[in-house]
């Protein structure tokens, strides 16, 4: 069952790095996800859907308000929304913000967008590549299921999403603090206990038991 878990880590993986290739950075999150869902997820199937939405929501509304003012990466876990990237001013960035929080199910913004200018396609496509050796990497490591650390990275920095213990956020922030290329690691993590990640894994759908 192992190297069947393996697979699909890597199916997920190369599946990401096409959609960065393409320049479909928005797309990489929704594309990636659905991909890595077909092996377990932590989260219910309802907020997992909920997710999907929030993500393709923010990004829209934030594009279409704020077009060239801002470049922006809307990733949710948990209904706890990270936004990324970059914005022309303050008060685009602060106004991406409140658009980010007026979104439907959204219980939290984790607002990390940078005054600067627009990142290059360069850019992008070497942190969609950093993204992938740090999930890479977490693919043979024994302390937590690589499904359930969401990755995103903009200019260099790390961003790690889940429901782990904090044994699984630490293990998962060694990982991407030593992966080549990472210049900084930031935790949106949501904590949760060994004993309700226990429950959370055993509740998983027999569908789903390739990852054990």
């Amino acid at each position: 069952m192992k190297s069947i878990r393996k697979s699909l880590a890597w199916a997920a993986l190369a599946i990401g790095t096409l959609a960065a290739a393409q320049g479909c950075i928005p797309v990489i999150v929704g594309g990636t996800g659905m991909a890595v869902a077909m092996v377990s997820d932590r989260r219910s199937s309802g907020t997992y859907v909920e997710d999907e939405g929030i993500e393709w929501k923010a990004n829209k509304w934030i594009n279409d308000r704020l077009g060239d003012k801002v470049h922006v990466n809307a990733t949710s876990f948990n209904r706890k929304l990270l936004i990324t990237g970059e914005a022309f001013n303050q008060e685009s960035l602060e106004e991406a913000g409140r658009l980010a929080a007026a979104v439907d199910n959204v219980r939290e913004v984790v607002n990390e967008l940078r005054v600067a200018p627009t990142s290059t396609f360069g850019a992008r496509s070497n942190d969609s590549y950093i993204s992938s050796k740090v999930k890479a990497r977490f693919v043979d490591q024994k302390e937590f299921h690589v499904q359930q650390v969401k990755v995103t990275t903009e200019a260099g920095t790390v961003y790690l999403m889940g429901l782990v213990s904090r044994r699984e956020g630490d293990a998962a922030t060694e990982i991407a603090r030593t992966t080549n290329g990472v210049q900084k690691v930031v935790r949106v993590f949501e904590y949760i206990s060994e004993e309700e990640a226990r429950r959370l894994d055993s509740a998983i759908t027999p569908a789903d038991a390739t990852k054990q």
